[in-house]
């Protein structure tokens, strides 16, 4: 498929995705004219690649990731290194972190509300 339909039914812009491909998150073959064309698999790819960015990965830690992520057939991909497994779990630590101090954040907004609201 070309670009412009990948960015359709993904919902990523075509700019976003000319990005991941420089960023080697995505592969596209080229035509004799020069057109990205890419397969079938790139929608599911671009998919979790936009999970990662919102789970406040950058770029660098996708590359790294993806390649260790279920394989297209559902099954485990052999190559995570323990290393890898570490620093990824100090991301998931993060996100915890980031969760619990919204979710304070959340409730000291509601009390406000609540005051303002007089009740």
């Amino acid at each position: 498929m070309r670009i412009g339909e990948l960015a359709r039914r993904t919902g990523v812009s075509e700019r976003s995705l000319r990005y991941y491909e420089k960023q080697g998150l995505l592969r596209a073959e080229r035509t004799p004219g020069g057109h990205r064309e890419y397969p079938e698999g790139a929608v599911d790819r671009v998919i979790r690649i936009q999970e990662l960015f919102a789970a406040g990965l950058h770029s660098s830690r996708i590359a790294q990731l993806l390649p260790c992520m279920r394989d297209s057939d559902g099954g485990p991909s052999a190559i995570a290194t323990p290393r890898l497994v570490e620093e990824l779990a100090a991301e998931r630590e993060r996100i915890d972190r980031t969760i619990r101090d919204l979710q304070r954040s959340r409730e000291t907004l509601d009390e406000v509300i609540a005051t303002a609201a007089g009740g």
